[in-house]
């Protein structure tokens, strides 16, 4: 059960033979009470393996958006904790150095639910299994893999994988893989497989045996186009919003999202500035730049531009990474007191994403996520303490209990269910 306070008004019985009067629930109640019972999950949550440490781990209210305090705090039930490794060199020696990082990060995952906190959270692999975690009182964590360069070409990977509890893969990210094009093939129109390489065909068949998910959230559309016709299961974007909103080719455009309302998967939409609302976002940014280099140059920590990110080593990503919540977090309380700083991307613009593709592909087919700790974030929804905000904006849209516990968690269920069962069906053990 959460461990919040949520309040709730009850109907009044009048003495024997006297009229009931029924005491209306304010807005805010109907969202207290409303996320007291759904189970909320984000689907894409970023891990720094210096977190997961005897002496650092998620049962301090440590500076990143997410951990068990802040989990508790917000109402957050369950957490797809992130195995993501950077694009690197399609060799041997690039494989092997990326599967050691990949790795680290399963055990780190591992070590926070079976030694440091086995008491406040336990990993989940089906539905069944969220649904009795969060019954017990605990915390749930989910595995997913953002990029399956690590992978290499040996396909017999993706059952370690597996076996390990991923139950979501993506086989690319920020540049082309050995899997699969990338979106950000987009920027100069080069590509290496248009589409899939005939071992990413492979994969997808291999992932449909193994009962894992297959997320298009990074692979670029005609790579994504290619998986749903490949596809004996639903597919999900496990961080993505909609193109038609904020012309970004992270997010899904109409075309995209006709083709996952057919193929029956879900679309989780993401709380990233930049993905949400492009103007907004760009003014915001270009007067915070100044915040950030001020904050960091005060807690002597170097600073990086996004753009910057993918030419850093992995030691300066890890300790960027480190560092920015803590710059975040100091600059947004500077920035408060501040009457001229543009408006940030909020809640709103985020609801505003949901509202445009629940409208064209159904309530059934759209979800939610943040991208916590891998830049995501926005006003309302900065880290995991701040949910219920999103409960109580999709409760003043108008949206219904059943309508909210299928984007808080639902949908995306719903979907690993029938993953697994066509796994089952094929003849895999999962």
């Amino acid at each position: 059960m959460k461990q919040l306070l949520y309040f709730l008004c009850f109907t009044t019985i009048l003495s024997c033979g006297e009229k009931k009067e029924k005491i209306e629930e304010t807005t805010l109640e109907k969202a207290q009470r409303i996320h007291a019972s759904v189970i909320t999950i984000d689907t894409h949550n970023d891990i720094n393996i210096k977190n997961f440490t005897d002496s650092v781990n998620y049962t301090q209210k440590l500076n990143s958006q997410v951990n068990l305090p802040k989990m508790v705090a917000g109402g957050l039930d369950v957490s797809w904790l992130i195995v993501y490794t950077g694009q690197d060199t399609l060799t041997a020696e690039g494989y092997a150095k990326a599967r050691e990082n990949a790795m680290s990060k399963f055990e780190a995952i591992h070590k926070l639910c079976e030694e440091i906190a086995p008491d406040q959270i336990a990993l989940a692999l089906t539905s069944a299994a969220v649904k009795r975690i969060v019954g017990s009182g605990k915390k749930a964590a989910m595995i997913g893999v953002e990029n399956a360069y690590p992978i290499g070409t040996d396909l017999s990977e993706f059952k370690t994988y597996h076996d390990l509890g991923a139950r979501y893969i993506s086989l690319a990210h920020n540049g082309h893989s050995q899997f699969s094009d990338s979106n950000t093939g987009e920027a100069d129109n080069v590509w290496l497989h248009h589409g899939l390489s005939d071992l990413g065909k492979q994969a997808v068949v291999e992932m449909n045996k193994l009962g894992i998910m297959i997320d298009v959230s990074h692979p670029s559309k005609e790579a994504m186009k290619q998986m749903i016709a490949l596809s004996k299961a639903p597919i999900i974007a496990s961080h993505s919003s909609a193109r038609a909103l904020c012309n970004h080719s992270r997010n899904l455009d109409d075309e995209q999202l006709m083709l996952m309302k057919e193929n029956g998967g879900v679309v989780q939409t993401v709380a990233f500035s930049s993905y949400l609302n492009t103007e907004k976002h760009e003014a915001r940014t270009a007067y915070m730049k100044s915040i950030y280099q001020q904050v960091a140059d005060s807690l002597n920590i170097t600073w990086y531009e996004r753009y910057q990110f993918s030419g850093l080593s992995d030691t300066e990503k890890e300790a960027f990474m480190e560092n920015y919540p803590k710059v975040i977090q100091i600059s947004k309380e500077l920035v408060a007191s501040k009457t001229d700083a543009p408006e940030a991307v909020n809640v709103g613009d985020f609801v505003d994403h949901i509202d445009y593709m629940v409208k064209l592909i159904g309530i059934d087919h759209v979800g939610i996520s943040s991208d916590f700790d891998g830049g995501g974030g926005i006003e309302g929804w900065n880290d995991a303490s701040e949910t219920f905000n999103v409960t109580l904006e999709l409760v003043e849209r108008g949206y219904s209990e059943d309508d909210i516990a299928k984007l808080w968690g639902g949908n995306l269920m719903r979907v690993l269910d029938e993953v697994q069962i066509i796994a089952s069906k094929m003849g895999e053990v999962n």
